[in-house]
């Protein structure tokens, strides 16, 4: 099979993909966060994320990712819109009435230039492949030739993250049997790369979740080159950029420091309690509480 064949069979997997059906709630959440922008400036919106494999609206804030098309469009702030450039994404809250109930969002905004260039091997932090190889939703495009770029793009980030699959497999990476430990195995090493909460059974859920999802990529990208990584310099470098990206949110990300310890609560069942001079002052707050956090186990 040629090349170009081989790529559009892979796009036509992912444009599919991209069509879940998700539920109402979250495409109301969808069009509440894209009425926040300028007419024309969202080139599509993608959902991930706890909601997306079914948890509900009421338990979790839903994942976004908005794309704009233009780095100047990430916010009407020109240093804001520079920092997304240098280190992206920029993070927001926001929140709606639905139905009597409040929904709430943790929603990231970037230009689709530089999501698409985050999506390569050549990017050593996972934080973008990894989350994009996972299943998502594209709720909004602005037209055909957005949906065919960013379906690309999620296209690149299958083919990167499944290209450090297989530098697991040693001598069995053809055998499909084993698709799901190779997938284990892969998200385990990039959450590591993160200040994060979730332990080693949140990639087997999400990997068994999607099964045949897995499967599908292990046959339609199984001529993919194998990535090789040093993870100990990848995970000093993610959890630098994941303190220095939680800086960023929380100069703009309201209630970000009750989100935090309620998700860090909820993923490791240690309590976590603030006081309210820590969600008057989160980065403070957080240098304070992150060594007990890191001793309990909490964020590995």
């Amino acid at each position: 099979m040629s090349a170009d064949k081989k790529t559009n069979l892979q796009l036509a997997f992912v444009k599919q993909c991209l069509e879940a059906q998700v539920a109402d709630d979250i495409h109301a959440m969808a069009d509440h966060v894209r009425s926040g922008f300028e007419d024309g400036a969202v080139a599509g919106v993608l959902v991930y994320g706890s909601c997306l494999r079914g948890v509900s609206t009421a338990d979790s804030l839903i994942d976004f990712y908005v794309l704009v098309h233009r780095a100047d469009q990430v916010s009407s702030s020109k240093l804001s819109s520079m920092a997304c450039k240098v280190l992206p994404p920029n993070v927001y809250y926001a929140e709606t009435a639905y139905e009597e109930r409040t929904l709430r969002t943790k929603f990231a905004v970037l230009d689709v230039e530089t999501f698409g260039a985050w999506m390569k091997p050549k990017t050593k932090n996972p934080y973008f492949w990894a989350r994009f190889s996972q299943p998502c939703g594209l709720m909004y495009f602005s037209d055909e030739e957005a949906r065919d770029k960013i379906a690309s793009h999620i296209r690149q980030a299958i083919e990167t993250m499944y290209g450090y699959c297989l530098s697991f497999a040693g001598s069995d990476k053809m055998q499909t049997t084993k698709t799901n430990d190779l997938w284990q195995n892969a998200l385990i090493h990039t959450y590591q790369t993160e200040l994060r909460a979730e332990g080693p059974s949140r990639a087997a859920e999400i990997v068994e979740r999607n099964s045949e999802y897995y499967q599908k990529i292990a046959q339609l990208f199984n001529d993919v080159r194998t990535n090789k990584a040093t993870w100990f310099l990848r995970r000093v470098q993610g959890k630098t950029f994941s303190i220095l990206r939680l800086l960023k949110a929380s100069m703009t990300f309201t209630g970000g420091a009750d989100y935090l310890a309620w998700k860090i609560s909820r993923h490791s069942g240690v309590e976590v309690t603030l006081k309210p001079w820590q969600r008057r002052h989160p980065i403070i707050g957080a240098l304070f509480i992150l060594p007990g956090l890191l001793r309990k186990g909490a964020i590995k």
